[in-house]
């Protein structure tokens, strides 16, 4: 396969010296070497010992096809004995390096205690000294153009595919591999996964744990919706996370020249319905990025032999459970060692996690990764509600006559609620799809977001603490990662021309997004057709879901620093919901 590179201007230097790295950044220099890390070991006060011996070589030199090396971190059990090894790979640093920490990016470290943790384990990724007691080495790359990693820094495509090609051909070649090879970790840990298996998978891999990942760059991030300053904080948060020597793709960038679906982000796109080895996928309702993903790469993976665990908590905090690391190892003994232990005849093809806000005052009772053949489960039904703009409800039968609702476009505070009330015990799964006829007077487009969110039987809209906390929620910060409120679909109206019937599902519209048509006249009233990302709860009767729409993101932020203090999306004027008569606004809710 030949790599060609983008050019100016995809490429700059938002790099930090390593030299002189920012105050944020951990850095521990390069010092290539091999040393024993002795039981009882602890690399900081207050984090977990090591509890045997653990063979840590630093800063091993590994060629790439073109020349250039990366730099990697192994901890092994020392002796003759060869293993399978699990690589982590990422930009973010490889063994307690770099920017992303759970102490920054989570309040309270993420519910993860601190003695759980060594210091050594690379972001996202699991433990040496959980994992190597099990019997596995732990390999830490730093991945292309990152900290002494020589060349240029990457966002997915082929080139990363390529080199965790080189990477597992090198570790499954040392003295101390048994010539198995898996991969674990979230978000980029798990994204480069199913990107590199999708596009060139080694031999040598023999399974791998996507643990919460993203499928279509475009689509479920950059350009979600069509719309390029979507999450626009938190791209530029990630992308000034990268360190390194070289140049780093800017990916985040590419929406401002390229923010149709063009040729660029088709080499982004990961083509998951090639995966064709043994494949353990995590997803949750908790993530801004990664519940659509994650459930597309289930969904279309071409081999038999996969598995989704939808959990109710938060990515980083799961990673670290002792039943998820026991569950986890099952499958990796299973496709690595050949333990016969039954993975493959007793574990449930599907665990779905429906979640409660019983932290908020909901008496409902939280429903965790029970088992189903299939996702959404068979059983659910897409039950069609009008919106009624009269009385502000969902209701089954749609208006004679026309009623108009309306909010400001470019605000960050101003909604439409539409309220349905459920008089038994209902469960929602799956995603949902709602079409809305609006218009807007001001503007010849409209950034429209369609949230899903509980409300208890007082009529007040929930929330869920996605980890252990040692406050109330009503004390913990309004940041995403500990409070989850709700899912959300999106969608610039002047790309509805652009759907594909032949790629959409009843509950899912597709669109191509390579284009854009104004609306015209002023004024027009158009169809949207919105797809919302899948989510789960369980409702008593009293209980219900309210349907909001507006003209801003109504998720809570990933973190306080990167909260929009003025509105980011591209509207103007106010925007119109037109309901009743010719007008059939309505919404297919999974229920079951």
């Amino acid at each position: 396969m030949v790599v060609q590179l983008p050019v100016e201007p995809l490429w700059a230097k938002p790099f930090t010296p390593l030299t002189h790295p920012a105050p944020s950044f951990k850095y521990y220099g390069l010092e290539p070497g091999t040393t024993i890390l002795a039981k009882g070991h602890k690399r900081f006060e207050g984090k977990r010992e090591f509890p045997c011996d653990v063979v840590f070589e630093r800063d091993s030199k590994v060629p790439m096809r073109d020349g250039i090396n990366l730099r990697a971190d192994v901890f092994r059990l020392p002796g003759e004995q060869k293993v399978p090894a699990i690589i982590c790979w990422s930009p973010y640093g490889k063994t307690g390096t770099g920017l992303q920490h759970y102490d920054f990016m989570a309040p309270f470290s993420c519910g993860i205690p601190a003695d759980k943790t060594t210091g050594y384990e690379k972001f996202e990724a699991p433990d040496p000294a959980e994992w190597c007691p099990r019997g596995y080495a732990i390999v830490n790359p730093d991945a292309r153009g990152s900290f002494d990693s020589e060349g240029n820094a990457v966002y997915w495509g082929p080139q990363e595919a390529e080199d965790v090609y080189d990477l597992i051909e090198w570790v499954s070649k040392q003295s101390w591999c048994s010539g198995n090879v898996t991969m674990a970790g979230n978000s980029w840990l798990a994204i480069c996964q199913i990107n590199h298996v999708s596009r060139c998978p080694h031999p040598a891999l023999k399974c791998f744990a996507p643990w919460e990942a993203l499928s279509d760059p475009y689509r479920d991030w950059f350009g979600r919706g069509g719309i390029p300053e979507w999450v626009k904080g938190f791209k530029g948060l990630i992308n000034n996370g990268f360190c390194g020597y070289g140049q780093v793709e800017q990916a985040t960038a590419m929406v401002g020249p390229h923010p149709f679906f063009d040729e660029y982000w088709a080499t982004k796109r990961i083509p998951v319905e090639n995966i064709d080895i043994p494949m353990y996928c995590l997803a949750s309702y908790s993530s801004m990025i990664h519940p659509h993903g994650s459930i597309r790469t289930f969904r279309e993976a071409k081999t038999p032999k996969k598995w989704l665990r939808i959990h109710p908590t938060w990515e980083w905090y799961d990673m670290y459970v002792e039943e998820s690391i026991n569950d986890l190892q099952r499958f990796f003994d299973f496709y690595l060692k050949g333990i016969q232990n039954g993975w493959e005849t007793d574990t449930p093809k599907v665990r779905l996690s429906l979640l409660s806000f019983s932290a908020d005052g909901s008496p409902s009772r939280l429903v965790k990764e029970r088992p189903e053949t299939s996702y959404p489960p068979e059983r659910v039904r897409l039950e069609k509600y009008f919106l009624d703009a009269s009385c502000r409800k969902l209701v089954r039968e749609s208006l004679e006559e026309e009623v108009v609702a309306s909010y400001e476009g470019r605000s960050l505070t101003e909604t439409v609620d539409f309220t349905i009330v459920f008089d038994k015990y209902t469960e929602l799964a799956g995603s949902s799809r709602i079409k809305l006829w609006m218009s807007c007077p001001d503007h010849d487009n409209m950034d429209v977001v369609v949230q899903l969110r509980k409300i208890g039987r007082d009529g007040r809209m929930l929330a869920h603490n996605n980890y252990p906390v040692p406050v109330s929620i009503a004390e913990l910060p309004q940041v995403n990662t500990v409070l989850h409120v709700g899912t959300q679909g999106v969608l610039r109206a002047s790309h509805s021309c652009t759907y594909n019937a032949s790629l959409s599902r009843p509950d899912e519209p597709f669109y191509d997004h390579d284009r854009g048509e104004p609306i015209t006249p002023l004024g027009k009233i158009v169809s949207v057709d919105i797809g919302i990302w899948p989510w789960g709860a369980v409702f008593e009767a009293g209980e219900g879901v309210v349907v909001r729409v507006a003209g801003w993101d109504m998720c809570l932020p990933e973190l306080e620093l990167v909260r929009p203090r003025e509105p980011e999306l591209g509207n103007k004027g106010r925007h119109f919901v037109h309901c009743g008569g010719k007008y059939d606004s309505h919404i297919l809710l999974p229920l079951m």
